[in-house]
C-alpha cells in the first residue's frame, strides 16, 4: 500500500490514501470547493471551515480520507457500536473501533467481490468485474450482543479464505436493517458464497487465493 498524501491548511491537514478509495465521491459531491479531482492540487484545506471539512471526511466510507486538526488536537473518535454495512453490488463498509490486519482505523471498506488487488480492502474492482450481490440479504437469525459495545473489532484475513471479524459487531443491510449481531463472524471475500455476506466455504471449490494476515 502506498503512502497517503497530505494537504496541510491553516487549521486542518487532510490525508488521502488512493489505494483505499472506492470512488464514492462523497467529498466532491458535498464539498466541491474543497475536493475537486480536476484541480491540482485537488484538495484545498482552507476552502471551508475545518469543522465542515472534518464532518465531511467522517462520511468517507472507505477511510481513504482522514484528517488532523492543527487548531485542535482532538482526533476522530469511533462510534459506540461497530457496524458493517453490506453495500449493493459492492463492499462491506465498516465503521467503528477497528484493527484491520493489524492497522488501527475508524472506517474501512472490505472487498467481497474477490477481485481486489489491495486485499482485504476494496479497490473498486467490483465495478469492472460486474459483481452483483444484494445489499439487502436475509437476516442471519443471530442476535447476541457482545459484552462491551465499545470494544475493538479485529478484522483478520484468512489465507485463501474469508475475513474473520472478531469482536462486537452489528451487520446491517445497506439501508440500515439489522442482519446479524455477535462477537464473531466470517465474511466472504471470494465473491462466490451463496450466503453473502457470510462465508459458506465456496472459496475452496473456487480455488480462491488471497493473502493471510501480515504477521503470519
Amino acid at each position: 500500500m502506498g503512502k497517503p498524501k497530505s494537504y496541510a491548511g491553516e487549521d486542518i491537514e487532510v490525508s488521502f490514501d488512493m489505494a483505499r478509495c472506492i470512488h464514492a465521491r462523497n467529498c466532491f459531491l458535498k464539498l466541491p470547493h474543497v475536493f475537486d479531482p480536476d484541480r491540482r492540487p485537488w484538495v484545498d484545506p482552507d476552502a471551508a471551515p475545518p469543522e465542515e471539512i472534518a464532518a465531511m471526511i467522517r462520511t468517507c466510507p472507505s477511510g481513504a480520507l482522514t484528517y488532523r486538526r492543527l487548531d485542535n488536537p482532538a482526533e476522530e473518535t469511533a462510534p459506540g457500536i461497530n457496524r458493517a454495512a453490506v453495500l449493493e453490488n459492492g463492499p462491506n463498509a465498516l465503521h467503528g473501533s477497528l484493527v484491520v490486519d493489524g492497522e488501527p482505523m475508524v472506517r474501512a471498506t472490505l472487498c467481497r467481490c474477490g477481485k481486489s488487488k489491495n486485499m482485504p480492502f476494496c479497490d473498486y474492482s467490483h465495478v469492472e468485474a460486474g459483481f452483483q450481490a444484494t445489499g439487502e440479504p436475509a437476516p442471519s437469525g443471530k442476535d447476541a450482543p457482545g459484552e462491551d459495545p465499545c470494544a475493538t473489532l479485529q478484522i483478520i484475513p484468512c489465507e485463501n479464505g474469508p475475513v474473520e471479524a472478531r469482536g462486537p459487531l452489528e451487520i446491517t443491510s445497506g439501508t440500515g436493517h439489522r442482519l446479524h449481531r455477535g462477537t464473531r463472524a466470517f465474511l466472504c471475500r471470494c465473491g462466490q458464497s451463496k450466503n453473502k455476506p457470510f462465508c459458506d466455504g465456496s472459496h475452496k471449490e473456487a480455488g480462491f487465493e488471497a493473502p493471510g494476515p501480515k504477521d503470519g
